[in-house]
């Protein structure tokens, strides 16, 4: 493709993308399938590496990330940022609104809008364009945080319509219910510590040094103010809906209220409402109309006089804390528990309440024998959230966080940077094995079903089974007749649990079928922390064997895409342990898939034994179509040049490291032509 055309086409995508973006998440109203997207997106990715002198800056692909941030700029707010006072009683509202009726006269229309449960941010465009995302910060200046806010879908990168040379407009990021979950059971599965609510993950998301990070987290933005003049537009309420036609995300919940009778109708519509939004509010704001009537009511030091946050009470009650457990998970983190005496809260009894860490016991200042604040954390998860320090006992004690597993008994270790504790005795303690074998079993892993319901913890009780391997090494006369006794509690009976013979036999056949499961998700079941599904796929795909996995090096770890520097650590140091490694080869010495079954054979053997480093951009294939010819021509694909790579095949725009090191190495480097003789003339 000439210049011109390609110039042509890259500046066609990028508005044909970005009104399919708009269309998606602002309308919600897609009229592409999800599959032709990405085709128009992959075209417009390799014209832009092809010709990078022709992206746009508000090109899509900009979605997926930028450049690691290092420090985030500090940037003055041309106009501040200011906080809203927050009141919790109808009567307080009352007092604003004569506060503000006493300054400018009785005929004053407010509007209401829901208090989005988030974090502030100020965008700016020019002409049309968003050239800087800032949050808060002390209202003055803030961080300059503009590469991960354009990972955000629902921000526009290039603004519709008659937008002016300058534009500054104020919002809320936040983290919808559905993708906060999702998001946890991510983490968890990966054996991270899950956030505590979409609200910490949302500020810890927007602070992440790598925008290809951001990009992964399920973001959301809304914009509820414009802090500039705009010609003919004399209301917010007509700012607000002016942004919107520029294709800026705005709220939908909007309402113009003209008596004080209207806007506690909102307030208490959307005190029961809330609960069926896909994302958290906090309250409602109240802010008078008229532009013209907010200058001239002005601002504190601290806040706007023509607003003001009616704040929502969450369900509190009170509770005695009597005791502190602390469970140990799959991967070892130590999670502290409250047990409370039993109270009513949000139409359950409440008896236990998550602590989730040592900081937060520290921060909270939590004693045993206090009188302990609950709340149902997002509606959801009873978390206590404070003391009652007027009825603290004289000799209540500050809790210390446990030392030592409590389950086996191995001193506990806290890495830089993580909030919770581990026990580093993975192979060996209790409840790390079950959580381990439970992993194993599960649906997304090796799929045996029939192993659910307790069984594994009979098996694990009974010493029948002490890590995954030994699953398959399981007898018909070891699991005949095998019996727990579940003790009776306030609501149930005893019960007796028994392996009869369909029950063995289901297991059995459960177990020999996992044998197909394919190497993915064997890699996956095995649990090594930070091997989620997806990155199981990236290792699988790129290293096709667990032998080639475990013979990695922590160059080649990273140089696949998207495995990160954690990630390569804690393959290699799963893979050092001699117990892993017998492990490994128990499973393969029953017939546990351990290399990848390609679909697609290889046409040639011209190839065999000869590994090669691709890099730069090429004239007739794309790099995953050269790789692709690598491997049917029996070739071997590597990320790094090492000193056993064979060919460096090379491209327009190659990596100057690269170069310099095959120099070094004396390894041929060869173009597109050299490799398509080597193959075309076997």
């Amino acid at each position: 493709m000439k210049e011109q055309e390609a110039k042509t086409r890259i500046g066609q995508l990028t508005r044909e993308l970005q009104q399919h973006n708009y269309n998606y998440y602002v309308l919600a109203k897609p009229t592409i399938s999800d599959y032709d997207f990405d085709q128009l997106l992959k075209e417009l990715e390799t014209l832009e590496k092809q010709f990078p002198q022709f992206r746009l800056s508000d090109s899509p692909t900009l979605r997926v990330g930028g450049d690691i941030t290092k420090e985030f700029k500090t940037v003055k707010h041309r106009y501040p940022m200011m906080s809203l006072s927050n009141s919790y009683s109808e009567e307080e509202i009352r007092e604003f609104i004569n506060r503000v009726t006493k300054a400018v006269g009785n005929n004053v229309e407010f509007v209401c809008e829901l208090k989005y449960d988030g974090v502030a941010i100020s965008l700016t465009y020019k002409n049309g364009i968003l050239v800087q995302a800032v949050t808060r910060g002390d209202g003055v200046q803030g961080d300059d945080v503009t590469n991960n806010i354009k990972t955000i879908k629902t921000i526009p990168l290039r603004l519709q319509g008659n937008y002016p040379e300058e534009l500054e407009v104020r919002g809320e990021i936040f983290m919808p219910h559905a993708g906060f979950n999702r998001l946890n059971a991510e983490r968890e599965e990966i054996g991270d510590a899950p956030f505590a609510n979409p609200r910490n993950a949302t500020a810890g998301s927007i602070k992440m040094q790598d925008p290809k990070e951001v990009a992964k987290r399920p973001l959301d933005c809304i914009i509820y103010y414009v802090p500039q003049d705009l010609p003919g537009i004399e209301t917010h309420y007509d700012a607000i809906k002016y942004v919107g036609s520029l294709g800026i995300k705005i709220s939908k919940n909007i309402a113009l209220c003209h008596k004080e009778e209207d806007i506690f109708e909102f307030i208490n519509d959307w005190n029961i409402g809330r609960e069926h939004l896909p994302y958290d509010i906090d309250g409602i704001v109240i802010k008078v109309n008229n532009l013209a009537l907010q200058k001239e009511l002005g601002y504190t030091a601290k806040n706007p006089r023509w607003a003001i946050a009616y704040k929502f009470k969450a369900e509190r009650v009170e509770t005695l804390l009597r005791s502190i457990d602390y469970q140990v998970g799959r991967t070892g983190a130590v999670t502290p528990v409250a047990n409370l005496q039993p109270v009513q809260l949000a139409g359950t009894v409440v008896k236990r309440a998550s602590l989730h860490n040592a900081d937060i016991i520290a921060q909270l200042d939590v004693r045993l024998g206090d009188t302990v604040y609950v709340e149902k954390g997002g509606e959801i998860i009873p978390k206590i959230v404070g003391v009652n320090l007027d009825k603290r006992p004289a000799d209540a004690e500050p809790v210390r966080f446990i030392d030592h597993c409590p389950e086996c008994n191995t001193p506990l270790v806290r890495k830089e940077g993580e909030a919770a504790y581990y026990c580093p005795n993975e192979d060996s303690c209790p409840p790390q094995i079950k959580g381990k074998l439970e992993h194993f079993i599960s649906r997304k892993a090796m799929n045996i079903d029939s192993l659910g319901e307790g069984k594994i913890e009979m098996l694990f009780d009974n010493g029948l089974v002490k890590n995954v391997a030994d699953l398959y090494y399981l007898s018909y006369n070891q699991l005949i007749g095998l019996e727990k006794t579940i003790p009776a509690d306030e609501n149930k009976k005893e019960k007796k649990i028994s392996f009869q013979e369909k029950t063995v036999q289901n297991i059995l056949k459960g177990i020999e079928q996992s044998l197909t499961v394919p190497f993915p998700k064997v890699l996956f079941a095995l649990g090594i922390r930070y091997v989620g599904e997806t990155v199981a796929k990236k290792l699988t795909a790129h290293f096709k064997s667990i032998d080639n996995l475990q013979q990695a090096s922590y160059e080649e770890l990273i140089a696949v895409d998207e495995i990160g520097e954690k990630i390569a650590e804690s393959v290699i140091q799963w893979f050092q342990k001699p117990a892993h490694l017998e492990i490994v080869n128990r499973l393969r010495e029953k017939g546990v898939q351990m290399e990848l079954i390609e679909e697609t054979s290889t046409i040639s053997n011209v190839l065999e034994g000869k590994s090669f480093v691709v890099s730069g951009v090429f004239e007739r294939h794309s790099r995953n179509e050269i790789k692709a010819l690598i491997e049917l021509h029996a070739g071997k694909n590597t990320g790094s040049i090492s000193a056993k790579t064979d060919y460096v095949l090379a491209g327009v725009n190659m990596g100057p490291a690269k170069k310099e090191k095959a120099d070094k190495l004396g390894i041929p480097i060869i173009s597109e032509d050299d490799f398509e003789k080597m193959i075309n003339n076997r």
